[in-house]
């Protein structure tokens, strides 16, 4: 890959990541009563009903980062199919359907299509899309960084580990919400009721799903501007004759 393709696929990504916290935090000075992150969820912000003056942006800052993501992904597909040393891209393929849902989320929410739950729908599959896509890439990456190889132990761990992070908001909100379902049944959806009632917010769904958006975010960065170098071409014996 040259220097220019390389330059344009980092500045797609963070321009994407950029668009999305800005369009998220637009819809939130648009809200029209209090927004408090900890225990209101991403979807208020998107609902036309719920945030009228600013579900806008939100959808534009959705559909932005769905669009620097398939960006990123169609050229890293691309580039799998052209050169057939690299890895197989299990992680990529589940990026873009990830991006993919995004898209249809931020740009056809489910009340304009009136299907019932397609937004959750969409909502989820996108989260579990990215969120394994980054696992599987993350693996990847680590396993041929060179500098996790000069750190003390196996490389394995490391990157075992550094795919645990990115999950893990992922597998707390579950692990939260099976617990308030089981334990305080009496509880309603999270909103901020559950403030004034001093429920904690690792046990909100809304603290965990911004939580995993933060990660996921740092997670896209860094696989975008971390560069892992290609083992080195070996010379073959026509190649030196040639070139003598």
């Amino acid at each position: 890959m040259t220097a220019v393709a390389r330059t344009a696929l980092r500045t797609s990504a963070s321009i994407g990541v950029l668009a999305f916290w800005c369009g998220m935090w637009m819809a939130d000075e648009r809200y029209p009563s209090e927004y408090d992150w900890r225990y209101i969820t991403m979807s208020s912000l998107v609902y036309p009903d719920r945030n009228p003056r600013g579900y806008l942006w939100a959808w534009t800052g959705v559909a932005l980062c769905a669009l620097a993501g398939l960006y990123w992904t169609g050229v890293r597909l691309s580039q799998s199919r052209q050169a057939a040393s690299l890895a197989p891209p299990a992680g990529v393929r589940a990026l873009a359907v990830g991006y993919l849902c995004m898209m249809c989320g931020g740009m056809l929410p489910g009340p304009l299509l009136r299907l019932p739950k397609l937004h959750e729908l969409l909502a989820l599959s996108a989260f579990f899309g990215v969120g394994i896509g980054l696992v599987q890439s993350t693996l990847l990456m680590a396993r041929q960084s060179v500098w996790l190889a000069t750190l003390p132990g196996k490389r394995q761990w490391y990157a075992v580990v550094l795919a645990a992070v990115a999950v893990s908001p992922v597998v707390l909100a579950a692990l939260a919400q099976a617990y308030v379902s089981y334990a305080r049944p009496e509880l309603p959806w999270v909103s901020l009721a559950w403030r004034a009632r001093g429920v904690p917010i690792y046990l909100s769904f809304a603290f965990w799903e911004w939580v995993a958006c933060a990660v996921f975010s740092a997670y896209m960065l860094a696989l975008c501007w971390v560069t892992v170098p290609r083992p080195p071409r070996l010379a073959l014996p026509w190649h030196r004759s040639r070139s003598a």
